[in-house]
């Protein structure tokens, strides 16, 4: 792994005995001693901390000093309304290509008088490149070097965090604020990618690990996983990019309509002027020929990615495939999600997935398996 970026965090990673492994060009925990069903069900009952510091952080500073224009000029990017993002608010959104797929999708908030964004990690340098390729003219594009980035998940997140920064304990989802604290100012956002209330702390390298031995000391935190994170948030029926959604996926067949605003769909007052807009439009008004759903397999094993799906045990071609899968320890099951041809999607359904020449059924449900707890 000599080839491999590290978080400023490496050490304490090492250090609390976690099991390192590539990861979208970085060496990563993957999981620490107690193993991921504990940790994910510590999440779940208490409060889990995640390092997230490979994610590219971004500022766009508009040029004429108006938020409002990097706002605008971003919605050539994406099929989302920035433009109607409150200061002190973010929001989550897509990249599209000139086809329709999503090439990554984000996090933007508005900090009143200038943006900030989240990509993901495996996406970063082309993300950055997209974002100064298109809006150059009108923002400083920025890369945030120097800050790693902390996840603070679970039930225990408000009063663990309150302890260190009061101000935290008044946001509510999707707020962001910039809150001095012992450890330098922190760019705080009440969000997270686990179905937990939680935040997401941006934090200056030097404080960092001090930061996040702070949070440890606390009964209620344990340091969490990739492996964790990625039950968790399959369990919150959250997309993982590359693997859910790639360049091929369009909004509609991703079941992410909900990010889409009415005012950038047809009808709306600022309707397209985003890249493959007439594939997605489309697609609203008439649907996608698939659709990701939720999939309960049967049993106690899991339904892993690339597993062919078909509409019965005798059925010649497939009608979809798994995307992600494993088991959910807070269900106490396993679950998939997955890609089904619109015919062949509705809820209660029963499919088979082939597992080694054998087609076991599942059927289809609804998402998220385990209801979020957002404090709204």
């Amino acid at each position: 792994m000599a080839d491999l970026s590290r978080t400023c965090l490496y050490d304490l990673h090492v250090e609390l005995g976690a099991k390192m492994v590539p990861f979208a060009g970085y060496e990563m925990p993957v999981q620490y001693k107690p193993g991921v069903m504990k940790e994910h069900l510590h999440c779940r009952a208490a409060a889990g901390l995640f390092d997230v510091s490979h994610m590219g952080q971004v500022l766009l500073h508009p040029k004429s000093g108006n938020v409002a224009d990097a706002a605008k000029a971003l919605e050539t990017l994406v099929p989302v309304s920035i433009l109607g993002l409150a200061a002190g608010r973010q929001r989550y959104a897509i990249f599209t290509n000139d086809q329709g797929g999503i090439i990554d999708d984000l996090m933007v908030a508005n900090r009143g008088d200038h943006l900030f964004v989240v990509v993901n990690a495996a996406c970063k340098a082309g993300d950055i490149a997209h974002l100064r390729g298109a809006l150059s003219d009108t923002c400083e594009v920025t890369e945030v070097t120097g800050r790693a980035l902390l996840a603070l998940q679970g039930p225990a997140a408000e009063p663990v965090l309150a302890a260190i920064a009061p101000e935290a304990a008044a946001m509510r989802f999707m707020d962001v604020a910039v809150i001095d604290s012992p450890f330098g100012m922190l760019w705080i956002s009440r969000s997270g990618y686990t179905g937990e209330d939680g935040f997401e702390l941006s934090v200056a390298e030097e404080q960092a690990q001090g930061l996040a031995r702070t949070l440890l000391a606390f009964d209620e935190v344990e340091p969490i996983g990739l492996g964790a994170r990625d039950s968790l948030r399959l369990e919150a029926g959250l997309c993982l990019y590359g693997s859910d959604i790639d360049a091929t996926t369009s909004p509609v067949e991703a079941a992410l309509e909900w990010a889409v605003q009415k005012v950038r769909r047809n009808g709306g007052d600022r309707a397209g002027g985003f890249p493959g807009s007439d594939r997605i439009l489309r697609e609203f008004d008439d649907g996608a020929v698939r659709r990701r759903l939720g999939l309960l397999p049967e049993g106690r094993a899991p339904m892993r990615a690339g597993t062919q799906l078909f509409a019965s045990p005798e059925a010649g071609a497939p009608i979809g495939e798994v995307t992600s899968g494993a088991f959910g320890p807070s269900i106490e099951r396993p679950m998939s999600m997955g890609y089904v041809k619109s015919g062949f999607s509705g809820t209660g359904t029963t499919i088979y997935g082939e597992v080694r020449g054998k087609r076991l059924p599942v059927t289809i449900a609804g998402m998220p398996f385990r209801p979020s707890t957002f404090k709204r």
